[in-house]
């Protein structure tokens, strides 16, 4: 078994995206453009953003016992991450997202959980030992929040970092927020956690010091293309994303993410961090897809 500093625990999908000039509106059909089918799922995307941006990096997720599977399989061998504890389920059927895109590059997202949904405590039982050794432990919410709460435990006991990405949006406990040493929401999820409406600076700086004030030691509110808020030490900082022209928004977070965990583990200070994910963000929106707008170190 090989032993990494970042551990990943989440979701593996399968997107089928297409191209639109309108997302429709409800009851309406309207003819798209281009499609593709890519690998995403929050987990795996923000697994394939660490790894391509130098991190060293294991995953630990539950696919189908399906093509959709074995596509993805070969897709964290190619990327060079470990998947000793990708569990094969032999019921449900690999995770599934359904995305739209505009010509703005603003996207609705559908996704079928399939595997994804049966995540659980055992499965991280068995990889108590990758947990363990990892310094980092990135995870988000596409996975039951039980298994989520397991594993936080069992990594903050043992005195990793644990950063959570708290997407999709739900509402968190106070033990939950007490175990992470970072959260990571958009201003939607800051708003539905604490229940503060996000809508700018201001907002969010309010949001991450409540967040703050109930156990998390750092708090970053991702705040699209304006940046990010970085909350640490009863201090706020914003730091400015790159201008660049948007043309699909998916996966952004996730790449956000995966580059801050990467920044964490090469202990390049808080801001500095933040500035690299914002930057890493910023090149992923100029791309199609979830994973394969990841981009590689030597970008940046």
């Amino acid at each position: 078994m090989k032993f990494n500093n970042i551990s990943v625990i989440g979701s593996s999908n399968t997107d089928m995206v297409i191209k639109t000039s309108k997302l429709p509106a409800p009851g309406e059909t309207i003819l798209g453009g281009d499609f593709f089918m890519n690998q995403g799922g929050k987990g795996a995307n923000q697994a394939v953003a660490a790894a391509r941006l130098g991190g060293h990096v294991s995953f630990i997720t539950k696919t189908g016992d399906d093509v959709f599977g074995q596509k993805a399989r070969k897709i964290f061998e190619d990327e060079q991450i470990n998947f000793d504890h990708l569990i094969v389920d032999p019921v449900h059927p690999s995770g599934v997202a359904l995305i739209t895109v505009d010509a703005k590059g603003e996207n609705c997202i559908v996704v079928a959980p399939g595997s994804n949904s049966h995540l659980n405590t055992e499965d991280i039982e068995i990889a108590r030992d990758q947990v363990q050794r990892s310094e980092i432990v990135l995870m988000q919410l596409e996975i039951p929040i039980e298994t989520v709460v397991y594993a936080a435990k069992m990594a903050s006991d043992a005195g990793k970092k644990v950063i959570l990405n708290p997407a999709p949006a739900t509402k968190i406990t106070d033990e939950l927020l007490f175990m992470l040493y970072m959260i990571t929401p958009n201003e939607s999820e800051a708003g539905m956690i604490t229940g503060i409406p996000v809508t700018d600076v201001s907002s969010a700086t309010e949001a991450a010091r409540m967040l703050h004030e109930r156990g998390v030691k750092v708090v970053i509110v991702t705040l699209g293309s304006k940046g990010a808020l970085l909350y640490a030490d009863g201090e706020a900082t914003m730091v400015p994303a790159p201008k660049v022209e948007a043309i699909d928004t998916t996966a952004a977070g996730d790449v956000f993410n995966g580059a801050i965990a990467v920044a964490i583990s090469e202990r390049m200070g808080l801001k500095k961090g933040v500035e690299f994910a914002c930057k890493a963000a910023a090149i992923s929106v100029t791309r199609m897809g979830a994973q394969s707008s990841a981009p590689y170190r030597h970008e940046l």
